[in-house]
């Protein structure tokens, strides 16, 4: 039934009138029943559109023993199988790509359209690639300067030293691969969005779940309220399921694994949460924190620090509204900055782990604009029709941490949408009378 449900409001997110449709979405990826087989004409053109908008002459993508998942997603070929050597697809700004590939393995391009050429030593390697190169001024890799971007540094220095002394200038990828792996089409966004709200449902039930066993004189451990979220998420619908359940101390690691916390009476309790609505390989993440105290009534610390979480975040959303409601830039750096301003003239510099947000598509941390200018250095524009996370957290080691984390799509049209239902603004306490 949960399932049946999900169908329903994913076909009455997609309906005509919903409002989500716009050409440069459609123009994206769709939600399909199977994995693309091969790079179709659509999604070649997609990427010679952004390779002549960036003025690069092409694009050329290198693996070896799938060490770029890059590579495979935006050639749409399957990993599956063996890849024990290395091969060079060129995508350029114009005209049909060209496939370089090893005698042993020469169907490693099957799918790819373009003329193929193998060899065997690294001799004729090099001839062949210099061959492909031949006449290319810039061309783009994945490859981040002072590794920058790691989510992009997929490419190995040796492999880049190989294609510079080739002649051409090797550039980062990683404003291609924001725009052809990051921007999302309207089912992709109506998917997002069912995500977010079955997945805060899924937050509200485990918090009342545990001041439930509280009252029972019955209080659960971490491991049985993440067992708890798990199985409440399944039933809802959602696919691949995550939870972080924290308590107390465990709350002030951002990426906790313990599981024999008890959340007990006076507790703080952190719930971090993502899942995916059944929908198909473009179904996206939805990613959600918040915060709960099990007892009745909050202490003053815990409020003041989520009071400055809060703010950061808003602050953050704030900027985002701004500017892209007035249809000027703003990088995922400025996103980091506004927040983290509001947490360091607060007192709390000292208390920050990670980046105010990350990328959201297919996966919970995807290849686009990442709110970062803390843990890296993401000057790439947030562009249209993609979405990524709001979450600043304040760590208080041994002690407690709180972070507030909310899902943001920037829409076509100048529109923010801030998913997940109501933003917390306060942290409440669950057994008030």
């Amino acid at each position: 039934m949960a399932r049946l449900l999900v169908t329903i409001l994913l076909a009455q997110a997609l309906a005509p009138d919903a409002g989500t449709t716009s050409d440069s979405a459609l123009a994206s990826r769709t939600v399909s029943a199977a994995p693309v087989a091969g790079l179709p004409p659509d999604q070649l053109a997609r990427i010679q559109g952004a390779l002549q908008q960036q003025k690069l002459d092409g694009w050329l993508f290198f693996d070896f023993r799938g060490s770029d998942p890059i590579a495979y997603r935006v050639l749409g070929l399957d990993s599956r199988g063996i890849r024990s050597r290395r091969w060079y697809c060129f995508v350029p700004a114009r005209g049909q790509p060209q496939k370089l590939v090893h005698a042993i393995e020469p169907h490693a391009l099957d799918g790819v359209p373009g003329a193929v050429a193998t060899y065997s030593s690294w001799r004729v390697r090099d001839r062949e690639l210099g061959r492909i190169l031949r006449g290319t001024r810039r061309v783009a890799m994945q490859y981040s300067p002072r590794n920058e971007i790691p989510t992009v540094a997929r490419v190995d220095a040796g492999a880049v030293e190989l294609v510079r002394a080739m002649g051409p200038e090797v550039v980062s990828s990683a404003d291609l691969v924001a725009q052809i792996e990051s921007v999302l089409s309207a089912e992709e966004l109506a998917s997002q969005a069912i995500a977010a709200d079955l997945v805060a449902q899924a937050q509200e039930a485990t918090a009342q779940e545990a001041a439930r066993r509280i009252r029972a004189a019955q209080p659960a451990t971490e491991s049985e309220l993440r067992d708890f979220a798990r199985l409440r998420m399944t039933e809802q619908g959602l696919v691949e399921p995550g939870a972080i359940v924290a308590v107390d101390a465990h709350s002030a690691d951002p990426h906790s694994e313990a599981q024999d916390g008890v959340a007990g009476r006076n507790s703080l309790l952190l719930l971090d949460f993502t899942g995916r609505v059944n929908a198909g390989p473009h179904a996206i993440q939805a990613d959600l924190t918040r915060v709960y105290f099990l007892g009745e009534r909050v202490p003053d610390e815990i409020q003041r620090v989520a009071g400055v979480v809060f703010q950061a975040r808003d602050a953050a959303l704030d900027l985002l509204r701004q500017r892209w409601s007035a249809n000027r830039p703003v990088t995922g750096a400025d996103v980091d900055h506004a927040a983290r301003d509001v947490v360091e003239k607060a007192g709390f510099a000292e208390q920050i782990l990670h980046r105010t947000g990350h990328s959201i598509d297919v996966h919970v941390h995807g290849d686009g604009v990442n709110n970062d200018d803390f843990e890296t250095r993401d000057g790439r524009r947030h562009l249209p029709n993609t979405c990524s996370s709001v979450e600043p957290g304040i760590y208080l080691a041994n002690r407690f941490g709180v972070r507030s984390e909310v899902d943001v799509c920037l829409v076509d049209g100048g529109r923010v949408e801030v998913r997940g239902g109501e933003l917390q603004r306060s942290v409440p306490a669950l057994l008030a009378p």
